[in-house]
C-alpha cells in the first residue's frame, strides 16, 4: 500500500517536471525565434546596383533611362552576345544547324547551370542555341567559344570587339557565359539595350531562337526561364541573368502590331522583383511608342566587318545613314574614332562567392524598316598599334584590377577611314567638337542639328553647328557636328544629348 503511493507521487512528480520542461522549452524556443527575427531584421538587405533603359525602336528615342551609362554586371546576358557571334558563322556559312561542335574538357567543367556535355562528345549547333535561350547552359557557351575562336581568351576579346563595332562602348567581355570572373564582365544598360535591338536587326531568322519555349534534349524536357514569355502579350525575347554581385537582370523585346520596344532591367533583388519592375516599364513606356513606319536605322554592322572568324582589332566606327533605296549590300562604312569617355565609370566590385548564373531567353520577331544605319567594324591595322593608357580625374591610388583592365581596354585606340573631306557648310569654332550622326542628305544633317539645338535647353547656345561633306568611294555623306566645345563641355553635352535620344559623341576638332 505504501510502495503504490509511493509509485504514484513519482508519476506525478514525472508529471510536474515534465511539464514545467515542456514550458521551459516553448519560453526558450519563443526566445530564440525572436532572437532569430531581431537578427534578421538587422542583417543588410540585399540590393544590387540596378539600372534601367527603355528605347523605341522605330525611333530610336529613349523612352525611361535610370544609371543607363553606369557600369553594370550582365550575368548571362552575356550569351546573346555568344550567340551574335555563332549566328555570324551561320550567316557566313562556316557552320550550319547541323554542324557538330566538339567539346573539351575544359568545356565540360564550367559551372552550373550546365547541360551536361561530356569531354570528348559532340553537340550540334541548333541544340547548342537552344541550350543558352532555355536553360542559359554555361558548359555550351564555353563549347561555342573554343570552336569559334579556339579559346576562351581569344572569344572574349572577339566579344569586346564586337561590341565596340556596334558601338556598345562600355562593355569589356572576359568569358562567353557571364559567370564570376576577375575582373568581370562590364557593360551598361544602355549598351545592353543596343545588343538587344542589333542582334534582332542583324540575324530575324536566328533571332527566333529567343522565342523556344521548351527544348527538348535527351531524355529532357527543359523549360525556358524567362517567364514573361507567354505572361505579357508581345513580349517576343530576350534574355535573364543573375550572379550575387549583378542581381536579377533581364533583357526583353516586346512587339504589338504598331509598336516595338527594347527594354533592360539590371539590379533586381529577386526574379520577381525584376519581372514586375519590367512590366510596369512596358506598361508605362509603350504607350509613347511610335505606332508610325520605322524612322530610326538599322543597327548592323556594314557588310565589310562580317565574316569574321579569328579575333582581330576593330575600331568605333560612327552610325552612318543610307538612303532606303540604296542597298544596304552596296554600302560603305565610314569609320570615326570615338574617345570614350570614363570620367562617370563606377565598375562595380562585388563578392561572387558562391554565385550560380541562371538563365534565359524569348521568341521570334520580325524586322521592318525604312531606312538603314550601319555600325561598321573597322578592318584591322597593320602593324597592330600599341595600347594606349588613361589617365582619369576620378582614378584614386586604391583603384581595383576591374577598373584598371577596364579602363586600359577601352583606351585601345580608334582607327580612322581614309576619306575625302569636303568644305564644311559653316565655320568651325576651334576645342572639341560633338558629332551626332551622319547622313546621305545634308538636309536631314541639318534637321538633326536644329532639332538638338532645340531639345538642348541652351546647351548648344554658343556651340557652332556645321555640317562636313565627306566622300568615300561613290557614297557622300553629311556629317551633323558642333563646335566650340572644350573637353569636359563636349562629353557633359553628348551626356544630355544622348537622354534625349540623340546618337552623340566628342572628338578633338
Amino acid at each position: 500500500m505504501i510502495w503504490g503511493c509511493v509509485v504514484g507521487n513519482r508519476h506525478r512528480i514525472l508529471e510536474i517536471s515534465g511539464a514545467a520542461g515542456l514550458a521551459a522549452a516553448v519560453v526558450v524556443g519563443a526566445a530564440s525565434s525572436a532572437d532569430a527575427a531581431q537578427r534578421r531584421s538587422h542583417a543588410p538587405a540585399y540590393a544590387p546596383p540596378s539600372a534601367a533603359m527603355v528605347v523605341d525602336v522605330k525611333t530610336g528615342r529613349t523612352l525611361f533611362a535610370e544609371n543607363e551609362d553606369a557600369p553594370r554586371i550582365p550575368a548571362s546576358i552575356t550569351k546573346v552576345m555568344t550567340l551574335y557571334l555563332l549566328f555570324e558563322q551561320l550567316e557566313s556559312g562556316n557552320f550550319n544547324l547541323d554542324t557538330r561542335l566538339r567539346v573539351t574538357k575544359y568545356a565540360a567543367s564550367q559551372p552550373p547551370t550546365k547541360l551536361g556535355v561530356r569531354a570528348g562528345s559532340t553537340i550540334r549547333v541548333e541544340d547548342a542555341i537552344k541550350s543558352l535561350v532555355t536553360l542559359s547552359a554555361n558548359d555550351v557557351s564555353m563549347v561555342i567559344a573554343e570552336n569559334i575562336a579556339g579559346t576562351e581568351a581569344d572569344f572574349a576579346r572577339m566579344m569586346t570587339q564586337k561590341a565596340r563595332a556596334l558601338g556598345m562602348s562600355r562593355t569589356t567581355f572576359r568569358n562567353p557565359h557571364g559567370l564570376p570572373a576577375n575582373p568581370p564582365n562590364i557593360t551598361t544598360a544602355r549598351d545592353l539595350t543596343i545588343l538587344g535591338r542589333a542582334i534582332q536587326d542583324r540575324f530575324p531568322r536566328y533571332y527566333a531562337y529567343f522565342g523556344t519555349r521548351t527544348f527538348n534534349y535527351g531524355s529532357r524536357s527543359i523549360g525556358n526561364h524567362n517567364r514573361l514569355l507567354g505572361r505579357v502579350e508581345g513580349v517576343d525575347g530576350i534574355k535573364t541573368g543573375y550572379t550575387r554581385a549583378s542581381g536579377f537582370n533581364l533583357l526583353t523585346s516586346l512587339r504589338t502590331d504598331s509598336r516595338h520596344v527594347v527594354a533592360t532591367v539590371l539590379g533586381g533583388r529577386s526574379g520577381a522583383q525584376r519581372d514586375q519592375r519590367m512590366e510596369v516599364l512596358l506598361a508605362q513606356s509603350l504607350p509613347d511608342a511610335s505606332t508610325g513606319r520605322r524612322r530610326t536605322a538599322l543597327v548592323v554592322e556594314a557588310p565589310s566587318a562580317r565574316n569574321v572568324e579569328a579575333p582581330v582589332r576593330v575600331a568605333s566606327a560612327e552610325p552612318v545613314y543610307v538612303p532606303p533605296s540604296q542597298p544596304l549590300s552596296n554600302t560603305v562604312p565610314l569609320q570615326i574614332g570615338k574617345p570614350i569617355d570614363l570620367s562617370n565609370i563606377r565598375p562595380v566590385v562585388a563578392s561572387a562567392s558562391g554565385a550560380t548564373v541562371t538563365p534565359s531567353s524569348g521568341p521570334a520577331a520580325q524586322s521592318s524598316t525604312s531606312g538603314a544605319l550601319a555600325y561598321a567594324d573597322a578592318p584591322a591595322p597593320a602593324p597592330r598599334p600599341a595600347e594606349a593608357t588613361v589617365t582619369l580625374a576620378s582614378v584614386q591610388p586604391d583603384r581595383t584590377l576591374e577598373k584598371k583592365a577596364l579602363a586600359k581596354l577601352a583606351a585601345t585606340p580608334a582607327v580612322e577611314a581614309p576619306a575625302q573631306p569636303a568644305a564644311a557648310s559653316a565655320a568651325r569654332a576651334p576645342g572639341w567638337i560633338i558629332q551626332l550622326g551622319a547622313s546621305a542628305d545634308e538636309d536631314k544633317a541639318h534637321h538633326i542639328l536644329q532639332q538638338a539645338k532645340s531639345k538642348s535647353r541652351g546647351l548648344l547656345a554658343n556651340a557652332s553647328p556645321f555640317t562636313e561633306k565627306v566622300v568615300r568611294g561613290n557614297v557622300t555623306l553629311f556629317r551633323a557636328r558642333f563646335s566650340g566645345f572644350d573637353p569636359e563641355g563636349a562629353q557633359a553635352a553628348c551626356k544630355t544629348l544622348k537622354r534625349s535620344g540623340f546618337d552623340c559623341f566628342a572628338t578633338p576638332g
